[in-house]
């Protein structure tokens, strides 16, 4: 019998809710950030599990504490916390597909308000929610304290039970890490012609399901984080057709149907989409098939090398080496030289600068009559004006795959600017509204595949998905990133597709590591650092540099050491390509 892919908003639910259902499998989340195959069973995951009931004379506060804890713990159907309520409760508790995640020191106190009944108590959860798993398994940030009621009767054996029980299903920070993996499902970008990824986060165990769960993900399309910004190439009318499942002699098989048609070029698209997402659940070989035949003709076997390297154009080749602006000039990271033309030898007095992906061309704010305008041109050349000026510019950025350079006016308004074939630059606006509504913008910088931007926005961090082509561009779903422990953010950089590197003015944490949905935040070793820190330049496969109160610092991970950077200079802010 074939299992199909069911699509639309009924599909989502349902199968939003069997992902809720398979909390019943638990295994341990990788302590980093970055998803690593996970292996090994835990025992014990059958509908026939024997579910203890809860600790004997337990009183309200403790029941309702052991019920949250008891929310992803093995079982069908939430039965570990099921057997929490009283027995109408059992039978008929369904809660919703939304997970949300609390604090891991949250308390129980009783409810304030006089109850009737003495054998009827309301117990008030008080602590803080940090975010939620939606429908499609992405996490999205809040910190807002928790509402929770949970109303709780004495029953005739004399125990404490939930009556009534919350609609919606609530875990600890600790308990949602130790039962869920992270995995970036990735999308197409047809502005950057490359793969996005799209952090989502799948119950781990049983681990022989993981490929199975994850591809259901990607076949039912991005996360509203991301939507309108790439392309599902798996969407309708293609579907899984039966079962993803290992054959015997270990190979993951994947079988697709409704690909008639499909053009050779898309099958390997298509093929690269499932080869780059399975890579975090499995190592095995993958072997696609569509309507029974392999989707790439003569290539049925699939690994993670097998591919071309997407979007290598994107990422700055390691022999340009990142330059600096210090004292109204720019000057190379690699021996400190001032680069050619008036941005190396004074003629600009340069406030910021962003060099091209490529590194031929360089984008300049200069300062000139207490005002500032932005100079677009050839790196050691003059820079002619590129028509946008006001009272202040946030350092450009240069878009993935457009050669646009974009910069924030005065705070408030994000620019753009194009060229065209005689490079000329034209200005054109962004319908920025949803991310300058957050309050005044000082820093706005692209990721690596030009699907998000990552802003600074009151010194906190925000990050919003780019959407649209050609003339009509906006930034869309903007998400406040971990609103209540980073604060006073100065500077930020994108160090993978998927994670960001953050300078802040806080002695105790001036760097740290941020996911993009900030599910997680880790800090870098501070050692060496005198604050206040100023700014920070990240890339794929590079050091991470720092500008603090004595110049600049370098470091690769995050318990390492700074070191110097050879060609520090007291006030200079670095930068890589991009």
């Amino acid at each position: 019998m074939k299992q199909r892919v069911f699509r639309g908003r009924g599909a989502k639910l349902l199968f939003a809710a069997l992902c809720v259902v398979l909390v019943a499998g638990c295994a341990n989340v990788p302590l980093e950030s970055q998803p690593v195959v996970v292996s090994g069973e835990r025992q014990g995951q059958g509908s026939g599990d024997v579910v203890p009931e809860p600790k004997p004379d337990s009183d309200p506060l403790t029941l309702v504490r052991d019920f949250i804890g008891a929310t992803l713990k093995p079982g069908q159907n939430n039965a570990a916390a099921r057997a929490y309520l009283d027995e109408q409760g059992r039978a008929n508790w369904h809660p919703s597909r939304s997970l949300t995640i609390i604090q891991d020191t949250f308390g129980t106190v009783y409810d304030p308000a006089p109850q009737p009944d003495p054998n009827t108590l309301v117990v008030n959860v008080r602590g803080i929610d940090v975010g939620t798993l939606d429908q499609s398994s992405a996490f999205v940030p809040d910190y807002n304290p928790a509402a929770l009621k949970v109303k709780v009767r004495k029953q005739a054996n004399g125990q404490w039970r939930i009556v009534d029980p919350p609609p919606d299903l609530y875990a600890t920070e600790s308990d949602f890490s130790e039962n869920y993996t992270a995995v970036p499902v990735n999308f197409y970008s047809e502005q950057s012609a490359t793969f996005v990824p799209d952090r989502r986060y799948v119950v781990a165990k049983p681990q022989s399901g993981l490929p199975s769960r994850v591809m259901y993900l990607l076949v039912n399309g991005p996360s509203t984080s991301l939507a309108g910004s790439v392309k599902n190439l798996l969407g309708e009318p293609v579907e899984i057709d039966t079962n993803v499942k290992s054959l015997d002699d270990g190979t993951l098989l994947v079988p697709l149907t409704g690909l008639s048609g499909v053009a050779d070029d898309i099958r390997n698209l298509i093929a690269a989409q499932i080869v780059l997402t399975l890579q975090y659940v499995t190592s095995a070989r993958i072997r696609i098939l569509a309507d029974g035949a392999p989707l790439v003709a003569n290539h049925p076997d699939w690994r993670s090398n097998d591919l071309p390297s997407y979007g290598a154009n994107l990422s700055p080749n390691l022999a340009l080496l990142g330059l600096m602006t210090v004292d109204g000039r720019v000057r190379s990271l690699g021996d400190g030289a001032p680069v050619g033309g008036p941005a190396g030898n004074g003629g600009y007095d340069v406030v910021s600068a962003a060099q091209s992906i490529d590194g031929k061309r360089l984008a300049v704010v200069e300062r000139d009559s207490g005002r500032v305008r932005l100079r677009i041109g050839d790196l050691g050349h003059d820079l002619p004006l590129a028509g946008l000026g006001g009272t202040t510019l946030s350092r450009p950025t240069w878009r993935p795959g457009t050669g646009e350079v974009w910069t924030v006016v005065d705070q408030v308004s994000v620019g753009r600017l194009v060229v065209n074939q005689n490079n000329q630059w034209t200005a054109l606006t962004v319908n920025a509204t949803d991310l300058t509504q957050q309050g005044y913008i000082s820093e706005l910088r692209f990721s690596h595949d030009g699907a998000r931007v990552a802003a600074v926005i009151k010194g906190q961090l925000w990050v919003a998905s780019v959407v649209g082509t050609g003339d009509s561009v906006a930034l869309r779903e903007p998400r406040l990133l971990q609103s209540h422990d980073l604060n006073d953010v100065v500077g930020v950089d994108w160090v993978a597709q998927d994670m960001l590197v953050v300078a802040t003015r806080s002695p105790s944490q001036p760097v740290v590591r941020v996911t993009v949905d900030g599910q997680r935040m880790d800090a870098f070793n501070s050692s060496n650092l005198t604050p206040q820190v100023h700014g920070v330049a990240a890339a794929q496969s590079r050091s991470i540099v720092v500008a603090d109160a004595n110049g600049l610092w370098t470091a690769s991970a995050l318990g390492e050491v700074w070191r110097p950077q050879p060609h520090s200079l007291k006030d200079a802010d670095p930068f890589y390509p991009g």
